[in-house]
């Protein structure tokens, strides 16, 4: 199973998404609280090239991100191109979480 870091702090809205939809998929993970250890917010940055927002989240290793990141896609997924509508949104790369949300557009009829 995929090691899944997640750096936070604990008003964070977009903090308690993220974990919120991990515990929802069933995903274990490693809450690091940056508040709680703020030695460890460097780190976060350092590994997160530069950012300083949270959540900064981290599977196996790779940064992908933060919340939306993390909402739009996270099980091993091989590229892709655009869907067709009415299915559901994949993230394009190796990552992708299915949020369950679908397209609302229909295509556009000439």
């Amino acid at each position: 199973m995929a090691e899944v870091e997640v750096y936070t702090t604990p008003f964070c809205p977009y903090c308690v998404r993220a974990r919120v939809l991990l515990d929802k998929k069933g995903i274990a993970f490693t809450d690091i609280d940056i508040t709680e250890e703020p030695a460890r917010r460097g780190e976060m940055i350092r590994r997160a090239a530069g950012r300083t927002s949270v959540p900064q989240i981290f599977i196996d290793g790779e940064h992908i991100g933060g919340s939306d990141e993390l909402g739009a896609g996270a099980s091993p997924r091989p590229a892709c191109n655009s869907p067709p509508a009415l299915t559901p949104r994949p993230i394009c790369g190796r990552y992708a979480i299915w949020s369950g949300e679908r397209e609302t557009k229909a295509p556009i009829s000439s």
